[in-house]
């Protein structure tokens, strides 16, 4: 059972979530509450007990030994943390996990009582997923929301996913039927260049929250990494030519659509970013 470490008073609290595997390429949505976590100095509020929903021998104990030869584990788990914001009007609850190996539902029921004792009435959950799609182009993002208008105002393209799902789209459902207004926020990844980090793809999801939330979110040096992480993979696309013709092949298929970081749309939404980051 998760119990909080006191009950924090938060001001209309918005919930942000990430979880480790399937929902996650590149861990561009766990980096993502990571960063926040970092960046805002997040305060630890409450632990899930693992027990209950993790498989040891797929998502095994951490072994560490400090500095004075004591050694101990951490068990995977998933964990609340809250953030005041002196600047804003609201708080945040950030929450980064591991997708449970069993029981679900009552793993969705569990987090979702604790969030209702800190006051939260909306979610925000992040997620990453391979796609085809070039690394030099900006980084597609997709929605799905409890109030589908809401998408269309953010300038989002609508998801039309429709399969097998993870626990982001279990939780935001749950969320959702609680009486929660949710969306879920899902980044493209590049296939062929799937391995961790991408911090291309973490970028533009915290640029996507900060529409969400039209509160500055403190970006630190992701842009400088997300340059980074381009160039490298120029560098690895230009040593082999059968990589490089796959790369031109999708993006003149990207082309071929319109782009909403051309359209007017985008061009308001960064002007917003620009005000915000202004103010503070």
């Amino acid at each position: 059972m998760m119990e909080l470490d006191g009950t924090p008073q938060l001001r209309d609290p918005v919930l942000i979530a990430a979880f480790e595997g399937w929902n996650d390429a590149g861990e561009a949505a766990t980096a993502g509450v990571e960063h926040l976590e970092h960046e805002w100095r997040a305060t630890p509020v409450a632990a899930l007990d693992p027990d209950q929903y993790y498989d040891f021998q797929v998502n095994r104990p951490q072994v560490s030994v400090d500095e004075t030869g004591l050694r101990s584990i951490e068990w995977p788990t998933t964990r609340l943390s809250v953030v005041h914001l002196d600047d804003a009007d609201r708080d945040i609850v950030l929450l980064r996990g591991i997708e449970p190996n069993m029981r679900w539902r009552g793993f969705c029921a569990e987090l979702l009582a604790v969030a209702a004792d800190l006051g939260v009435e909306e979610v925000i959950t992040l997620g990453a997923l391979l796609a085809d799609v070039p690394h030099t182009r900006p980084v597609p993002v997709t929605a799905s929301a409890s109030d589908p208008d809401q998408a269309d105002r953010l300038g989002l393209e609508a998801s039309k996913y429709e399969g097998p799902t993870g626990i982001v789209g279990v939780f935001q459902d749950a969320a959702t039927k609680a009486g929660l207004e949710s969306i879920s926020l899902w980044a493209a990844v590049p296939h062929y260049v799937a391995q961790s980090p991408c911090p291309k793809a973490t970028l533009v999801l915290m640029q996507r929250v900060e529409d969400v939330l039209r509160l500055p979110v403190p970006l630190g040096d992701l842009a400088e990494q997300a340059e980074a992480w381009q160039h490298g993979v120029d560098e690895l696309a230009e040593e082999d030519s059968d990589v490089a013709e796959y790369v031109r092949r999708l993006e003149e298929a990207r082309d071929t659509v319109d782009l909403p970081e051309a359209s007017g749309e985008h061009i308001a939404r960064e002007f917003e970013r620009y005000l915000r980051r202004r103010d503070t």
